[in-house]
Formats: structure tokens, C-alpha cells, sequence
């Protein structure tokens, strides 16, 4: 299975590479939804990554304290624990896990107002398979190779994904 242009799945056979490059991350979903769950939790482990699921921020913040994730991608509006609260408690554990927050309506001035929980990216819902692959591998790149604003790094070539760039 693999994805096509318009982020549609194929039956292509999985990118080797990229799977390789992703089994080292582990990513926790957190969404109370179980249909976006399952299907989030899927398409992350057929493209290589580690995944474990939880069904509410608190399922979730319990599954923070036992294992070391390298990613965390919680929808907002859930019961019990909100997405931004999980965030918040995240934060004030000096927990430094990159975050991607999902939510059909994303709470944009809750965020600026609130910049030091430092969420790296959002998705909004509905967003498709290839819009959440992209989403975790630039969140996942930035973890480990940071370059400022307009630089390109000399060895932007051997970079997973870079290949397809092209420099003017």
C-alpha cells in the first residue's frame, strides 16, 4: 500500500525507505474517535512507526508516564482530558515531546495565547492519509536536524524526502 499524489492509498507495496527511517519513532494517538483512531494507528505502523493508541488525554497521560514517545498526536475535543489540557500537563512536566494537535475546530487563540506549550504542528480535520504522513515525517525531521529559516543544509541530497526538491 502506498500513497499516491492526492494522499490516496494504492496497493504499491510500501517505501522502504521511508519505512526504515520510521521504526525507530514511536508515536502515540491519542483520539476519542475510534474510526480515526484505528485508521490514524494503521497507516502509522504500515509506514513504519511504533504506535500505540489511547482513547482520552487521561488514557494517555497515564501511557506518558510509563513509555518515552518521540511523538504525541492527540485530537482536542475529547472527554475527560482535552487535547489542550494534555498539552498543558505535558508542558509542566518539562516534557519537551514534539505535538501535532488535530481537531475539527482548531483552538487557534487558545494557542497563540498559550505559545509555551509549543506545538510543532495542527491538522485540521478532515485531513487525509498523505496530509498526516507528511505532517508526522516534517515533525519527526525537525526533532533531530533544525536549520534556520531559508538555509539549506549541504547535505540536503542524502536527506530522507529532499531528493524530490529542486533548487533554484
Amino acid at each position: 500500500m502506498k500513497l499516491d499524489s492526492s494522499g490516496a492509498l494504492g496497493n504499491t507495496g510500501p517505501n522502504h525507505a521511508d519505512a526504515a527511517a520510521a521504526s525507530q519513532a514511536r508515536v502515540l494517538v491519542v483520539e476519542d474517535d475510534a474510526a480515526i483512531r484505528q485508521v490514524n494507528t494503521e497507516v502509522l505502523k504500515y509506514s513504519g512507526y511504533q504506535v500505540d493508541a489511547a482513547e482520552n488525554g487521561a488514557v494517555a497521560w497515564a501511557a506518558l508516564q510509563l513509555i518515552d514517545y518521540d511523538l504525541l498526536i492527540t485530537d482536542n475535543q475529547m472527554p475527560t482530558v482535552t487535547g489542550m489540557e494534555l498539552i498543558k500537563k505535558l508542558r509542566s512536566e518539562d516534557m519537551t515531546l514534539p505535538v501535532v494537535l488535530m481537531s475539527g475546530t482548531m483552538p487557534t487563540e487558545e494557542i497563540k495565547e498559550n505559545s509555551w506549550l509549543e506545538i510543532q504542528a495542527t491538522l485540521l480535520k478532515p485531513y487525509s492519509v498523505g496530509e498526516l504522513l507528511r505532517t508526522v515525517r516534517k515533525v519527526l525531521r525537525g526533532k533531530d536536524q533544525v536549520y534556520p529559516p531559508g538555509t539549506v543544509p549541504s547535505n540536503w541530497q542524502g536527506i530522507p524526502g529532499m531528493g524530490r526538491l529542486r533548487l533554484r
